[in-house]
């Protein structure tokens, strides 16, 4: 039995890393390179549990502990974190499949083969299965909780949350569901209270955060962008709406999602209490995830999508041939076409391998800067001065001394660059803009500019005519572009 589900994980593993061999090596990107990567290093090298290399904040220190015993072991390079994370991965592959198949006993045909082929697939999976960031460790953890809580194992399940809140502190979804059902469902007081523990454990971090900084969350700029300015009306409403779209409609899942309608009618598949309680979790893992985290991105739907897609094949189990076939082969192709095609409007560039185009126009950059103006002052905006001021992630063989704009809007680009001269700056598309796209229409960019705090970056013009500086250098690479000015 333990050599049979060995081999299947095993399996599993490999193939991710295969799948992914063209980009282990790649350089970090956005919150890797400005967050979770320095403050793993804080761990390695300091011993600094709170980090001093980045602004520390709320994300408990679970991953990057991860990541910092598998350097001590492997040694630190972008390859074994790109490895690291495709093994928690694949773990959460497999947890998805066992799932499927305890949820799948009286479902005709061989579902979790398929739930686990559309995970696989799907842009966000592929992309944020090799990435150092929470949202893959939060998804491993929340199956595996999930799946320990219906085998009633629940000291096991208990430890599992523990981990999960540790790795993500949107993961208290899942202890506190399963806290108040035994108490309010199967009247267990005792059982119930064991899923105080998680949040003990959380509770112990935040302390020490609170200890270390002075603030609960650790920074004030942090929990108001998280907490406050996500809170209001008109975002959290729009970034509901958001999710609900990427869920259910993105990607072609809206093939997936008629099944479900079809399936919810047709079959009694659904109508379980497992089911009850996995629908409670994504419903609650949705809502909070859509008030909180001022940036809104697709990645933090991640613990939602191995039951979607556990709930999709079971769905077409249900359906009769051709539509069965049609509808998978569709959801399947487009799943894989969304991994290349980019929307008509702004979205995360880590969804699909637009991210791929970002962080090597920025590497060609950083080489470029080591070829030819080697320990020069540089001006750019966050997260790429952390790639330039040190070697250890990636990007240049030099350190720089460097100016931070914060973004690219003029007033921020001119104050920085006039109180403290650079010999070069850096600009670079941080959103998906492109012409064709909805950022064309005045109305959606009054609306950014109303609640989003949009502002068009700098221009070449503006840069010359205020700071004296010339483009020197322009690349661009499916749709994104970066550009170099010196005096």
């Amino acid at each position: 039995m333990v050599r049979g589900h060995l081999l299947v994980f095993t399996t599993l593993f490999a193939a991710l890393i295969l799948l992914h061999i063209p980009y282990l090596s790649l350089p970090y990107f956005w919150d890797e390179l400005g967050q979770f990567v320095p403050a793993a290093l804080d761990i390695l090298k300091d011993n600094a549990w709170v980090p001093h290399r980045t602004v520390p904040n709320v994300h408990p220190p679970g991953v990057m502990a991860y990541l910092a015993l598998v350097w001590k072991f492997a040694g630190y390079s972008v390859v074994a974190t790109r490895v690291a994370m495709l093994f928690v991965a694949a773990a959460g592959v497999y947890a998805s499949f066992l799932l499927a198949i305890r949820l799948g006993r009286n479902v005709p045909g061989a579902p979790a083969f398929m739930s686990i082929g559309l995970l696989i697939a799907t842009p966000l999976f592929f992309m944020q299965s090799f990435m150092a960031q929470l949202d893959m460790p939060a998804m491993t953890m929340s199956v595996v909780a999930i799946l320990l809580f219906l085998d009633r194992r629940y000291a096991w399940c208990v430890a599992a949350c523990t981990a999960l809140v540790l790795a993500k502190e949107t993961g208290a979804v899942a202890p506190a569901l399963f806290g108040a059902w035994l108490l309010l469902r199967e009247r267990d007081w005792r059982k119930a209270l064991w899923f105080a523990i998680p949040f003990i454990a959380l509770a112990g971090w935040l302390f020490v955060l609170w200890r270390a900084t002075g603030h609960v969350l650790g920074d004030p700029g942090f929990a108001h962008y998280n907490v406050g300015y996500s809170l209001h009306p008109v975002r959290a409403g729009l970034t509901l709406l958001r999710r609900l779209y990427y869920l259910f409609l993105a990607d072609f899942r809206w093939i997936g999602t008629i099944a479900i309608v079809a399936g919810l009618r047709r079959t009694r598949f659904f109508r379980t209490t497992e089911w009850l309680i996995i629908a409670l979790f994504a419903a609650g893992h949705v809502l909070l995830v859509s008030f909180f985290g001022g940036a809104a991105l697709e990645r933090y739907l991640l613990p939602v999508f191995p039951f979607l897609y556990i709930a999709v094949a079971f769905a077409w189990a249900a359906m009769k041939q051709p539509w069965r076939r049609i509808s998978e082969v569709a959801l399947m192709a487009g799943l894989f076409t969304g991994l290349y095609w980019n929307p008509p409007f702004p979205f995360p560039l880590e969804n699909n391998l637009a991210m791929v185009d970002f962080v090597e126009l920025q590497k060609k950059t950083a080489e470029y800067l080591d070829e030819t103006m080697p320990g020069v002052k540089v001006a750019s905006a966050w997260p790429y001065t952390g790639a330039l001021r040190t070697t250890e992630l990636g990007f240049t063989r030099k350190s720089y001394r460097v100016v931070e704009t914060n973004d690219f809007h003029e007033k921020n680009v001119l104050d920085a660059c006039k109180s403290d001269p650079p010999d070069a700056l850096i600009v670079y598309s941080r959103t998906w803009e492109p012409p064709w796209g909805l950022m064309g229409s005045q109305w959606v960019v009054d609306l950014l500019r109303k609640y989003y705090d949009y502002e068009p970056q700098i221009t070449t013009d503006r840069v010359q005519t205020v700071l004296g500086m010339s483009p020197v250098l322009r690349w661009e690479q499916r749709g994104q572009w970066i550009q170099v000015y010196t005096r």
